[in-house]
């Protein structure tokens, strides 16, 4: 049986991720085909709506979230529409739309993880430059530094500290497309690194902890991985899942100076190459199994 990758790397065999999966999948018997949304076809010119899927006859039972290319906002809409359609027609997605958009949205993790009552720093979003100078100048008073982040990003692109020292606080709206998310930088004294865990079917199946020499500590920038075993954090990382109802994800913790826990953001399409080079854990595998498993119980 095939099964489709979603990716926005359909040339590149999904990249390093895509080729991961596609070992997995093969090892239950089954052939990944990577295909790109922006290729699918929503069809109404019949008495019964249809999705074509390129080298699909017909709608597969299951399919895998990989990546979802980035384009204007009637085109990212369509894209995730073809998921939620995908899915009312049987098609079991893994992570569906629903999650991809609650975690694809900062300010939308942040309020559901503040409503769960996760322990996530405090956060604000506006689209009004005055409103936002307003919390910057408050906070800076308080000799509070604070983080600002594009609202849809990953990977810390476009990641900016805003600290009591400096002149300029603001950055130009140019750099923020028109939606400020700043979020209170915890302080986190010796504690010079973050995590990141893997949850799959809320469980925490692999924990590392990242460190860099800045205050950012993505793999993509170059943070040192390192495997770690922390019943706390694994605990935390699986509250934060299901408060976002997730299949699965990676959820990103810092510890502060007086060594409490924070959750920062959670990834409905993380990337776990650094994660699997210092555990044991096929994560592949598992976030393959799950989704085999939870698709079968649906059309059971």
């Amino acid at each position: 049986m095939r099964v489709p990758i979603i990716t926005d790397e359909a040339a590149q065999q999904g990249g390093w991720h895509g080729i991961a999966l596609s070992q997995a999948f093969a090892h239950r018997g089954y052939e990944a085909v990577f295909v790109e949304l922006q290729d699918c076809l929503i069809d109404l010119s019949s008495d019964l709506p249809s999705i074509s899927i390129p080298q699909f006859e017909s709608l597969p039972p299951f399919a895998f979230i990989r990546g979802i290319a980035a384009g204007t906002l009637q085109q990212v809409i369509t894209r995730l529409n073809i998921l939620h359609m995908l899915k009312m027609q049987g098609t079991y997605i893994y992570n569906d739309a629903k999650a991809i958009e609650r975690t694809v949205d900062k300010g939308m993790t942040s309020f559901l993880l503040k409503q769960h009552g996760i322990p996530t720093p405090a956060t604000w979003v506006c689209e009004s430059r005055q409103q936002a100078h307003a919390i910057i100048q408050t906070q800076l008073q308080q000799h509070a530094a604070l983080v600002i982040k594009p609202l849809f990003g990953s990977q810390g692109q476009g990641v900016r500290l805003i600290q009591p020292q400096d002149s300029y606080p603001l950055p130009r709206d140019l750099f923020v497309d028109g939606v400020y998310y700043l979020q209170q930088k915890i302080e986190t004294g010796a504690h010079n690194f973050d995590y990141r865990v893997f949850v799959v079917n809320n469980q925490a199946v692999a924990t590392m902890q990242r460190s860099g020499e800045g205050w950012l500590h993505n793999v993509a920038r170059g943070a040192q991985c390192t495997w770690v075993q922390d019943v706390s954090i694994a605990t935390l990382a699986e509250s934060a899942a299901k408060a976002l109802n997730i299949d699965y994800c990676g959820v990103d913790i810092i510890r502060d100076a007086e060594s409490e826990l924070w959750v920062l953001e959670v990834n409905s399409i993380p990337a776990w190459r650094g994660l699997q080079s210092v555990c044991t854990v096929n994560i592949a595998q598992l976030v393959v199994d799950d989704l085999i498993q939870k698709a079968q119980k649906v059309h059971n």
